[in-house]
């Protein structure tokens, strides 16, 4: 097929304007997400109509809380449980990546290499789902955050963010729902449950683990005491 060369230049032009509006507003948007805390997220409008797809009522329960008012022991225990070397890499951890790749060639359970960034960036700019266009997108906001953002930032976003359970986001919201108390007084036991169903918080709890999620819960607490300080 030809194309005339006045309808291949338009074409050229307009690949280029909408490269750069993509460039431009991911950008924009994510500038914007450093000084103004996300409302909503793909992710819980998505498990919404789920719920209501279920005869459940429509459920965000959602509650911000700052970063220095989050107890340390709930930012140790999401650093133990997610990503050691959180605060040393630029996004990536490209061992855990080799490691998780490795273990998923020789397993049916998958074990997923991304870092609090990655997940950060997929919770708060993309949609769930494991095709490579969503993992390019999720490479590329990564950076950006990495960029763009402090590492405070990051972490304080990803607290707010991550799923808890159904229709739970967020660490305020999870103390408030498990433990009747705020994020503000969390003790070293109860953030590392918290931490624990991060994997599949829909179908784990915290407050009535599994023999599986007691594991997990111990292994956290665990590498929470082999942190060293958290320099945020």
């Amino acid at each position: 097929m030809k194309f005339k060369p006045g309808l291949l230049k338009l074409i050229l032009r307009i690949l280029k304007l909408t490269i750069i509006l993509f460039f431009g507003i991911s950008i924009f948007w994510v500038i914007l997400y450093r000084f103004v805390n996300p409302p909503v997220t793909w992710l819980m409008i998505s498990r919404g109509f789920e719920r209501k797809a279920d005869g459940k009522d429509w459920k965000i329960d959602k509650k911000w809380i700052d970063f220095d008012s989050i107890a340390d022991p709930m930012k140790r225990a999401a650093v133990a449980a997610e990503d050691q070397k959180f605060l040393d890499h630029f996004g990536f951890d490209f061992k855990a990546m080799e490691r998780a790749i490795d273990k998923n060639a020789h397993s049916h359970k998958l074990q997923g290499g991304s870092t609090i960034s990655q997940q950060t960036a997929k919770n708060v700019f993309l949609w769930q789902g494991r095709s490579y266009v969503r993992k390019g997108f999720e490479a590329y906001f990564t950076l950006l955050i990495e960029i763009f953002w402090s590492k405070k930032r990051i972490m304080e976003v990803y607290l707010n963010e991550i799923e808890m359970g159904d229709g739970i986001y967020g660490v305020e919201a999870a103390s408030q729902a498990y433990f009747h108390k705020s994020a503000a007084d969390l003790n070293q036991h109860e953030a590392a449950a918290i931490a624990s169903i991060w994997p599949d918080p829909l179908k784990w709890s915290p407050t009535n683990p599994s023999g599986y999620v007691q594991h997990r819960q111990y292994l956290i607490r665990k590498n929470m005491r082999r942190l060293g300080p958290l320099d945020f």
